[in-house]
């Protein structure tokens, strides 16, 4: 029996969904709107499992974000919107377009373009999406991306034209300004001033993060993790002295972190 290929499951699970839109009662009433928030949780699930490169849970959220790509896909096709062929077809003519290094160039089929490394392939990426009709180069980083993330993207397109700093320390030298500036608004009890001056300093404490070539959002995650872990070993420690941490000092609850963080680093 000849074995099946991916090929054949991408059509097999085409085909299920297909079915579920026909036959069941829950799959059939969802519209986009609907699958929208469904699609943004399994996304962060496929986030939490790369943090903990967890493999087999990837492999598992993986083929739950193919199923919502299949839900909205056949929608669209419901509708008369667009197929799935033409999903297909669309993505991967832009990718043979915007790799223009490894396709050629449009404009003189066979001419392939010269780059030097992955910043030159980051540069020309932008470049053919402002040909492709893109009013600004910030113009595909998503209005709904959390705070810190779309800071991430807003810096990186910046930097493919030019907007960037030259050197770490420059960086580090405007992380210093925004602290001063911070302390300066807090002090004049200037509440939207301190708002402003904290979002400055973050953007900038993102900004040294990308010169480190450290993600700040999995450099956070990294702490809050490591939060929840020793919060609960506190908790722990706590029941078993017979308490709850709302019946202990600060000083109590401060000695009892440090023995779990000296624990933790002799691990």
């Amino acid at each position: 029996m000849q074995k099946e290929t991916a090929t054949d499951q991408f059509w097999r699970l085409y085909s299920i969904m297909k079915e579920l839109r026909e036959k069941c009662p829950w799959d059939r009433k969802q519209t986009i709107q609907s699958l929208r928030s469904l699609t943004i949780e399994e996304l962060y699930e496929l986030a939490d499992a790369i943090i903990e490169e967890d493999w087999v849970a990837i492999r598992g959220e993986l083929g739950d974000l193919l199923l919502h790509f299949m839900f909205y896909a056949r929608i669209a096709e419901e509708q008369e919107r667009f197929t799935l062929d033409q999903v297909i077809k669309g993505i991967c003519d832009k990718l043979v377009s915007r790799h223009p290094h490894i396709y050629g160039d449009p404009g003189s089929p066979g001419d392939l373009i010269e780059v030097k490394d992955e910043e030159d392939v980051k540069r020309n990426w932008e470049k053919l999406k402002l040909k492709e009709g893109n009013p600004s180069v910030l113009s595909g980083v998503p209005l709904s991306l959390p705070a810190m993330v779309k800071s991430i993207r807003l810096q990186e397109k910046a930097a493919q034209v030019g907007f960037e700093w030259e050197q770490p320390a420059q960086v580090w030298e405007k992380v210093l300004e925004e602290i001063d500036e911070l302390k300066e608004a807090v002090g004049s009890q200037d509440f939207n001033k301190s708002e402003e001056e904290l979002g400055d300093l973050f953007f900038s404490l993102v900004n040294y993060a990308r010169f480190l070539r450290i993600d700040p959002e999995n450099a956070l995650e990294r702490t809050n993790k490591k939060f929840i872990e020793r919060f609960k070993g506190m908790e722990q420690v706590a029941i078993s002295d017979g308490k709850t941490l709302s019946e202990m000092t600060l000083k109590e609850m401060d000695a009892i972190w440090d023995s779990i963080k000296k624990q933790k680093l002799q691990d």
